[in-house]
């Protein structure tokens, strides 16, 4: 059975993707470019240095982007190059990663609640928005529909 845009359509699944969006960059220290730079990733699985670079040209740019994510641990080395037969490492987003894009679709589709405790403890003005938000779109039971 093919899938259809429709089908997609029906799922519902962008109505809450900017508020999900927002909670997954804020609970683990990501910003956008970054968060949808891994969803990318993460869809091609093994990739080298230069697919990331291919990722990145719609992004702003970021000089620091491919050591901080690597740092953090969202990327890892899948296989490290000899310099005789392998000339490049060959890279695979980690399981923190797959792990935090896995959650994002539960909670797209209704079948997981996103927390606010890390944003509760930051009374700022943004986070005590973000954590309405979140309240509302938990509340929301038409994320299930379609499925």
């Amino acid at each position: 059975m093919r899938i259809k845009s429709q089908d997609i359509k029906e799922l519902k699944l962008l109505k809450h993707w900017r508020i999900i969006r927002k909670w997954a960059c804020k609970s683990n220290g990501l910003n956008d470019a970054d968060l949808e730079l891994l969803i990318y990733l993460e869809s091609i699985d093994l990739f080298t240095k230069n697919d990331f670079k291919k990722g990145t040209y719609s992004y702003s740019w970021d000089n620091r982007r491919w050591n901080s994510l690597l740092k953090q641990g969202w990327i890892k080395v899948w296989r490290e190059r000899n310099h005789t037969t392998q000339k490049y490492h060959i890279y695979k987003v980690s399981v923190k990663c797959k792990q935090l894009t896995a959650r994002m679709y539960r909670i797209m589709i209704g079948e997981e609640d996103m927390p606010t405790k890390k944003l509760e403890k930051n009374s700022s003005y943004i986070n005590t928005v973000t954590t309405k938000a979140i309240s509302y779109v938990n509340k929301d039971k038409t994320r299930t529909n379609g499925i």
